[in-house]
């Protein structure tokens, strides 16, 4: 009977997506690297009072290894619970909600824990970031804007899921959203409808810079619409940023019919403006948003706009930890948006 019941737990443990494999220790990494243990733990709680060549030897060591700081060390109640630390820029951004909405649902279905942290658009937060939380949880999840040669000191060993970031990193899971293709298609349905005197409001973007910007300008090109970098204005991330761009991007250009809009936050505030401003949408000027936000059937006229499935984005971050924690390294995941046609195109 005995048998049995350890043989329903080992199921019900890998149905959640826990290792039942021995746990390295740190002194199997210390065998390993040919060092001692408290230069391993130098080296993986980055105290920088070792050779720093000696300290990635031991860090490589230990992620062939697969070590893991023990949870249960640092004081942490349920080591048999895996957790997944989530990093996102900004909780107060509508898109981001529906994003850690399908992260915890995913995880739920695996029995697995969420931590949350924002950098609150703060870049500079965003390595100590990384290594606080990652050293209280089994895997990390993130936004991130640094490249993998600044991430690895921080990240030391913690299995990392990447998101919207592009497709160029080979240590760590990747999912991404193809945006080109998003704004491609923004594009060739105001060129479809009759439009060529198109602007585009852009705003800073750390973890997919210029992207929207170049696709914009390569479309352009490749119609020979009369654009260039002069019919682009940048403004921030919120309605009264897309109403302030929309404002000066009029003042311009003022024959303008159409303009793409970084997200939806700043497509409603160029909305916003253009009622202001005398500015009839659609017949005087399209406009077109990005993300898919739900507030977007709250304005006269609906939004038309790229609409990106933030839920899916989660679950499939959560599918890329499983992989990862299995011991496995998966191919990297692209979301693609789909136009969304509403009223305001």
């Amino acid at each position: 009977m005995g048998n049995v019941a350890g043989q329903r737990e080992t199921e019900d443990q890998r149905a959640r997506g826990v290792r039942t494999v021995k746990r390295v220790t740190l002194r199997d990494v210390a065998l390993a690297a040919g060092v001692s243990h408290q230069t391993v733990s130098r080296a993986i709680n980055g105290k920088g009072e070792i050779d720093p060549a000696t300290q990635q030897r031991v860090l490589d060591v230990a992620k062939q290894l697969r070590y893991r700081p023990s949870r249960f060390g640092r004081g942490l109640a349920r080591p048999d619970v895996v957790s997944v630390g989530l990093i996102v820029p900004d909780v107060v951004n509508p898109f981001f909600p529906e994003f850690v909405a399908g992260v915890i649902a995913a995880a739920d279905e695996r029995d697995w824990q969420v931590l949350v942290a924002s950098t609150e658009n703060d870049r500079s937060r965003e390595l100590a970031l990384v290594r606080s939380l990652g050293q209280q949880v089994d895997a990390l999840v993130g936004y991130l804007s640094h490249p993998d040669a600044q991430l690895e000191p921080y990240v030391g060993t913690v299995p990392l899921v990447v998101v919207d970031r592009g497709l160029d990193s080979s240590n760590h899971a990747l999912v991404d959203i193809d945006t080109a293709a998003g704004i491609r298609a923004g594009m060739q349905h105001l060129i479809d409808r009759g439009h060529r005197r198109i602007g585009m409001i852009d705003c800073e973007c750390f973890s997919a810079p210029m992207v929207r910007r170049r696709t914009f300008l390569e479309v352009a090109g490749e119609h020979a619409l009369p654009v260039d970098e002069g019919w682009i204005v940048m403004g921030e991330q919120s309605p009264a940023g897309g109403a302030a761009a929309f404002e000066a991007l009029h003042a311009a250009r003022p024959d303008l019919t159409a303009v793409v809009a970084f997200n939806d936050l700043v497509a409603i505030g160029a909305l916003r403006a253009a009622r202001r401003l005398g500015v009839q949408v659609p017949d005087d000027c399209a406009l077109v948003g990005y993300d898919g936000l739900s507030v977007v059937d709250l304005v006269d006229p609906p939004l038309t706009t790229l609409h990106l499935d933030k839920r899916r984005l989660g679950e499939l971050a959560i599918h890329q930890v499983g992989q990862l924690l299995a011991g496995e390294l998966p191919p990297p995941i692209v979301l693609t948006p789909d136009l969304d046609v509403r009223g305001t195109t």
